[in-house]
C-alpha cells in the first residue's frame, strides 16, 4: 500500500485522536495557572487532525 492509501484509510482515526488531544489541551489551559502548555497541546491536536489534509495538499503541489 502506498502512504496516500494508508493516510486515506486512517483519516477518521487521525481526526478523532486530534480532536481528543485538542480538547484535553484546551481543558488543561483552562485549569492551569500557566496556559501555554495546554494551548501548545491544542495546536498539536489540530495538526494531528489536519495531517491527512496537509498530506493531500503536499501531494498536489509535488505532482
Amino acid at each position: 500500500m502506498s502512504p496516500q492509501e494508508l493516510i486515506e484509510m486512517f483519516t477518521l482515526v487521525f481526526n478523532l485522536i486530534g480532536l481528543a488531544i485538542c480538547l484535553v489541551g484546551l481543558t488543561l489551559a483552562q485549569r492551569m495557572r500557566h496556559r501555554w502548555p495546554g494551548y501548545a497541546m491544542a495546536v498539536a491536536g489540530f495538526l494531528v487532525a489536519a495531517l491527512p489534509l496537509f498530506y493531500k495538499m503536499w501531494l498536489g503541489m509535488t505532482a
